[in-house]
């Protein structure tokens, strides 16, 4: 029987959270961050449950002190504790795919550090905590190598795989492949048929080299979800047009365009040493029942809601301010990864 990967607002049984402490990046802004994450937990506890990746038995006192304090339940979320470096549990969480009776069966792909820029040997060892901790005994896993991040990729459930040629082709990744080993590769591991390549759009302070998840993503009713930015003095503005054209020559396997839904470009976000920070409504999370939608404290937050609320109709839109995350470079997907029904045990 043949796998596919799910399109993400397939059912879930939770979602994945490896959680910031102080030894990560996020220590300086570690009272800012946690907040958010809080946040989320409290949306996401609504409708489905939660896996906390910590790093040490302490820490995940810590953590469930937090909660506690937030009066969030705790029977509805499962930890695992495995030393990490970093918390993108978006690029170094398991990648699962479905078969048609309902079976799992969860990947765990090589986490390179985006391309070797940062060291992940710690954050590539996870996947398999997660396996060991609280996968379904009845699903299966399995190593695969191959470096892929799963902001990387979007699926429509439906056999077709939407990503960037920067990023998958990128010598940093799998230098040792052709377009036509990864694209058959991924066809052997992730059930694809059709291939959609972007090649053109990037945010400035993104370590990802244009993940997809940054750009376009997939909506039900053949729909392609894509960021737009509307002001030529942007430093972005050129690269997203040519990005636009990109998305309006895509097709289905049958020929037929895609039906599209522009999101708004939000205005500058800037670190404390003026450099841009990677801010995009595109990486929004989607949930049983629900979109999360990062906002940023800025003009553009309210249209944004509204127009991926056309995208996923059937759906609530609850916005949530990540203005905090993106001072690391990534934002409320990065952060996140779905588990499938019957993923837990």
């Amino acid at each position: 029987m043949s796998y596919t990967l799910p399109a993400e607002w397939a059912l879930q049984d939770a979602i994945m959270f490896t959680w910031p402490h102080s030894e990560t990046d996020w220590a300086p802004i570690l009272a800012d961050v946690e907040p958010v994450y809080l946040n989320l937990c409290r949306h996401i506890l609504r409708y489905q449950s939660l896996v906390l990746v910590v790093h040490s038995e302490s820490e995940q006192a810590r953590v469930r002190a937090l909660l506690c304090e937030q009066q969030l339940d705790l029977s509805k979320i499962q930890f695992v504790i495995t030393p990490f470096e970093d918390t993108w549990a978006r690029d170094h969480g398991p990648i699962t795919v479905t078969n048609a009776h309902g079976q799992l069966k969860s990947l765990d792909f090589t986490f390179n550090g985006w391309g070797n820029k940062f060291d992940a040997s710690l954050d590539n060892s996870i996947n398999q905590a997660v396996f060991a901790q609280v996968l379904n005994p009845l699903a299966q896993s399995e190593q695969v190598n191959f470096v892929l991040e799963g902001g990387a990729i979007e699926s429509n459930g439906q056999g077709t795989l939407l990503t960037t040629g920067s990023c998958l082709l990128n010598t940093n990744r799998n230098p040792h492949l052709t377009q036509a080993q990864i694209e058959q590769l991924l066809s052997d591991t992730l059930g694809i048929s059709h291939f959609l390549w972007v090649n053109h759009g990037h945010l400035e302070g993104d370590d990802t080299d244009s993940h997809i998840d940054t750009l376009v993503r997939f909506a039900p009713n053949d729909t392609l979800v894509y960021v737009c930015c509307d002001d030529p003095s942007d430093s972005h503005y050129h690269e997203l047009e040519r990005m636009a054209l990109d998305v309006k020559a895509l097709r289905k396997p049958d020929g037929t365009a895609y039906n599209l839904i522009s999101l708004p470009w939000p205005s500058a976000k800037c670190a404390a040493d003026g450099s841009r920070l990677p801010a995009t409504y595109a990486n929004y999370l989607i949930i049983n029942g629900a979109v999360l939608v990062p906002t940023y404290q800025d003009k553009n937050d309210a249209f944004a809601l509204s127009q991926i609320a056309k995208a996923y109709p059937e759906h609530e839109i609850i916005g949530v301010d990540c203005l905090p995350l993106i001072h690391q470079f990534g934002s409320l997907h990065c952060i996140s990864m779905q588990l499938p029904k019957g993923f837990l045990r």
